[in-house]
């Protein structure tokens, strides 16, 4: 017999204190499985288990060894269901979360260019600003900023964010641009409910500012917006103004008093043992994510 069967068989004698019942639970014979056992404690040089007429029960090394066996078990399970799938198609329908406005601007690219690659699969976007519970509302995939909890899912870094202050080039040619955080009181402000419903604006160096915006907006593209024209400053997440830097309509300033950034992970539960649809949707999210530059936070912007 094998020595990952012969620890196979050890671990189900472990988890159930009988010979008789591993023997069943394996459709095995009882002797089969006392021989395995007997097998494992010559080579090791060790008992295993304690035996009376009523119980069986572990040794010390039994226990140490029961914890290694089911460790490498796991991982011999987990390559070969990995190797297994790897050239299996994609089925199915994909659900994948994310923040609102990142979800719509940097994950539903993705979520198309996948269906374009993938013509059988289907896609369900839920794109939302609350927190999601991925196992009970059915996530196969998201897309979370913030540093996360440990929840022991797979979770794979793929860029960061920063928050920025940020105006239009003609607010500055007016009004000047302001060199420190308490400079900003002199300055107009449109702020997001949505986002920063505080007045209180953070930076790094444990500096605050209590602001008092001209125009409180409730959503993060309407206060945007306005910035856009050149009738304030406001501050965002760097992602949401992405495109409006590039083409130059929003400019950052104090970017040397900026907290340091949020994380941005695309996470699945599955891990090395996810579904075909979850894999080929994964590998391509890192890629895109990763190379967009706007999603970098040492960007130069």
């Amino acid at each position: 017999m094998d020595r990952w069967q012969a620890m196979r068989i050890f671990v189900k004698v472990a988890e159930t204190e009988s010979f008789a019942a591993a023997a069943r639970h394996l459709h095995m014979s009882a002797p089969a499985v006392t021989r395995a056992v007997a097998g494992l404690e010559e080579l090791i040089g060790a008992r295993l288990f304690v035996r009376t007429t009523r119980s069986v029960k572990m040794t010390e090394a039994g226990a140490r060894y029961f914890d290694d066996c089911r460790r490498i078990l796991a991982d011999i399970s987990e390559a070969e269901a990995a190797a297994a799938g790897s050239y299996a198609k994609p089925s199915g329908t994909l659900v994948i979360t994310a923040s609102a406005m990142f979800g719509q601007m940097y994950v539903l690219p993705i979520v198309t260019e996948y269906l374009d690659t993938y013509p059988t699969m289907r896609a369900r976007t839920f794109f939302v600003d609350r927190p999601v519970n991925i196992v009970e509302e059915g996530i196969d995939v998201a897309v979370r900023i913030g540093h996360l909890p440990d929840s022991g899912f797979t979770a794979i870094k793929v860029g960061a964010v920063r928050h920025v202050i940020c105006g239009a080039p003609e607010y500055f040619e007016r009004h000047g641009t302001p060199t420190t955080p308490a400079g900003l009181k002199n300055h107009r402000i449109a702020s997001s409910n949505s986002a920063w419903a505080s007045p209180e604006w953070r930076f790094a160096r444990d500096q605050r500012v209590i602001v008092d915006p001209v125009l409180q907006c409730n959503t993060n593209e309407a206060a945007i917006a306005t910035a856009s024209t050149g009738r304030g400053l406001t501050r965002v997440l760097h992602y949401q103004i992405g495109p409006a830097l590039l083409a130059g309509k929003l400019q950052v300033v104090l970017s040397d008093y900026e907290a340091p950034p949020l994380p941005i992970h695309v996470l699945y539960p599955e891990g090395r043992q996810a579904p075909a649809k979850v894999r080929t949707f994964v590998d391509l999210a890192v890629s895109r994510l990763r190379g967009n530059r706007l999603l970098n936070a040492d960007g130069d912007f």
